[in-house]
């Protein structure tokens, strides 16, 4: 990688960008005296203007909170840029191309003419999608929209536009405007067939994605059709300008709130965002087709500020931040509970600072606020808890805390996590609290706890130990054909089980992570576009189970991370072609007979519990004959 910019480019910067131009953008300047401007501060509350300007010199400083610098210095300061990515911002502006340290030539991605190309061509493109959203083919869309209860102003605020169904409506657009078929495919916003360009994003709704200084570098984009091999939503790939991973959905909207109140809040989509900004929660994201990263956190720590201390926890007694906040809207399922393990794992700092809001009914926030309104959206947000409770709580909800193995079992779920707190004041806050929902003393649970961190307990990587127990060797056979021959697992019956079909909890964990990326629907989406890349055949096979696995360890902490490459790795029993298939299928067969004997199993006790006359014996029994009915068909096939 190429050095720090030269610094004749970061002069250059300085002296061609006209400071009163950018400051301009984000502040009213008038005139107070000769060659000095002023306004209301940007980055502190006042009802007096003492934000001063000097055009000439280059320079504004803030008489009221005493900040004050140059033109890169403001850039940085209000748009939460590093130096280097504000010197780039305003190059691209200005059209000066840069050059680095350690030789002249230009870093690859970050190319500032081609940036700059980049740039525009985004920008043409998210205005060629507004304008087709009042054509006639995107009424599905706008219907979609309405009955989301979004209006004409909400869609102009976000951008929303529509792509139409041609196959290269934009591509003859954007070559209309002398941009190459190089530059084209380079953007993402066109891909290379076997007769030449098409677009990318076809009869879809569309969403542009920004950068912290609002600049569109991508977009999102929800299919409206039903063609069952395309993919519900479909993102720009990476790109030099867009890195799905660094990207926030609705940061350029939320950046200055989230400063100023020191919080933000992650939801899960982009009409999420919509939702929560329009129901007055102007900090909320959303990431942009990916789980919420390492990345992610760099770039919320930024937002965050300086004064915003990671480390000092959280109170309680009030469940507030003694920092800034960050608050995940997760849903209440086993995804939501796998996202929130990821983001325990990812940084202990950052989660002493991070809460969950997760609605009783499990609904979106979009669904909250069209259900039951805008304030009912702001009341699931006030509702957070702290993450670790969240985390805690989610393992323990699984156990049947009213008999002693259930909560015997509780306690050793809970140990490794409440041994992962790092901060010794916190972990001890939270052993006593998990010592009162299990109803044991704080000695036990404290005891539980060392014995794991001292390695005496079932160390988290442990592999399970699977020769005396058949019963969980075929679960491991099981997911071992699912995730090395998905296609040969759809219509298996994988579909009907749920994480209840597993006795080892880490075989559930793994099942939880690949209901989170998608299952095998998602696995068909990818399929789809692999065809469409490559050809129908074993390359775009192998691609699409690459491209599957990659998005189930996306969605799973690092033991389940371990695990799934483990299984995705191992030898099956059989190792030709034809045999692996009836193997893979076979094995996939038994697990799902074992599930639905185990809820004939429940049912029929449920059933002799209840009295002839009771309302529900009627719904049991029938369930009870559906099910006996599936696994007879299943035995048969």
């Amino acid at each position: 990688m190429a050095g720090m910019i030269v610094r004749e480019d970061i002069q250059k910067v300085r002296e061609t960008t006209r400071i009163e131009d950018i400051v301009g953008q984000h502040v009213t300047l008038k005139s107070a005296g000769v060659g000095s401007l002023k306004g209301l501060c940007p980055f502190h509350d006042e009802r007096t203007p003492s934000f001063h300007v000097r055009p000439q010199l280059g320079y504004w400083h803030c008489f009221g909170c005493n900040e004050g610098g140059d033109v890169i210095n403001f850039v940085m300061k209000v748009d939460q840029l590093s130096f280097t990515e504000a010197v780039e911002y305003l190059a691209g502006k200005s059209g000066i191309e840069l050059h680095y340290q350690g030789g002249s030539r230009l870093r690859r991605e970050d190319q500032p003419g081609r940036r700059q190309r980049l740039l525009e061509m985004h920008q043409l493109a998210e205005e060629f999608y507004q304008s087709r959203l009042e054509s006639p083919e995107a009424e599905v869309g706008r219907q979609f929209l309405s009955q989301r209860n979004f209006d004409e102003a909400a869609l102009k605020h976000f951008g929303v536009g529509y792509s139409p169904p041609e196959w290269d409506s934009l591509t003859r657009f954007l070559r209309s405007r002398s941009f190459t078929d190089a530059e084209l495919t380079t953007s993402g916003l066109a891909v290379a067939g076997s007769r030449g360009l098409y677009d990318r994003f076809r009869d879809r709704l569309m969403w542009p994605i920004r950068d912290l200084t609002g600049a569109t570098i991508g977009f999102g984009a929800r299919r409206l059709g039903d063609e069952a091999d395309s993919p519900k939503y479909l993102n720009t790939p990476e790109t030099p300008i867009y890195h799905k991973s660094k990207v926030l959905y609705g940061l350029d909207l939320a950046k200055r709130e989230v400063v100023k109140q020191r919080r933000i809040v992650v939801v899960e989509g982009y009409t999420d965002v919509m939702a929560a900004h329009l129901a007055g929660e102007t900090t909320a994201v959303a990431t942009c087709g990916t789980a919420f990263g390492s990345d992610h956190v760099a770039v919320v720590r930024r937002l965050l500020g300086d004064g915003a201390d990671p480390a000092a926890g959280i109170s309680l007694t009030s469940g507030k931040s003694l920092g800034g906040e960050v608050i995940f809207t997760f849903d209440g399922d086993e995804a939501g509970r796998n996202a929130a393990r990821k983001v325990y794992v990812e940084d202990q700092k950052f989660a002493a600072q991070t809460f969950v809001a997760v609605d009783a009914g499990g609904m979106d926030p979009c669904d909250l606020r069209l259900t039951r309104g805008d304030g009912a959206l702001r009341q699931l947000i006030d509702s957070r808890v702290p993450l670790f409770e969240f985390v805690l709580r989610s393992v323990l909800d699984q156990m049947r805390l009213d008999t002693a193995e259930g909560r015997v079992a509780g306690l050793r779920a809970a140990a490794p996590v409440l041994a992962g707190i790092r901060d010794v004041a916190l972990r001890g806050e939270y052993v006593r609290e998990v010592a009162g929902w299990l109803g044991s003393d704080v000695a036990t649970v404290r005891r539980a706890v060392s014995q794991v961190s001292r390695g005496r307990g079932t160390p988290r990587k442990e592999a399970p130990r699977y020769h005396d127990d058949p019963l969980a060797r075929r679960e491991q056979q099981a997911l071992q054909a699912l995730l090395q021959r998905p296609l040969d697992m759809v219509g298996s019956g994988f579909e009907q089980l749920t994480s209840d079909a597993y006795t080892v909890p880490l075989h559930r964990g793994v099942h939880e992570a690949i209901q989170a990326a998608g299952g095998l629907e998602r696995y068909l989406d990818f399929l789809a576009a692999a065809e469409a890349e490559l050809s129908v055949g074993d390359e775009a096979v192998n691609l699409a189970g690459r491209r599957w696995l990659e998005a189930i360890k996306e969605e799973s902490d690092p033991v389940v991370a371990e695990a799934i490459t483990q299984l995705a790795v191992g030898e099956l029993p059989q190792d030709e072609k034809t045999s692996a298939r009836d193997f893979a299928i076979g094995a996939m067969h038994a697990l799902v007979r074992i599930g639905l004997t185990r809820s004939i199993a429940d049912l029929r006790a449920k059933l002799q519990r209840l009295e002839p006359d009771d309302p529900t014996y009627r719904e049991v029994f029938e369930k009870l004959l559906a099910t006996e009915e599936q696994r007879r068909m299943l035995s048969e096939s």
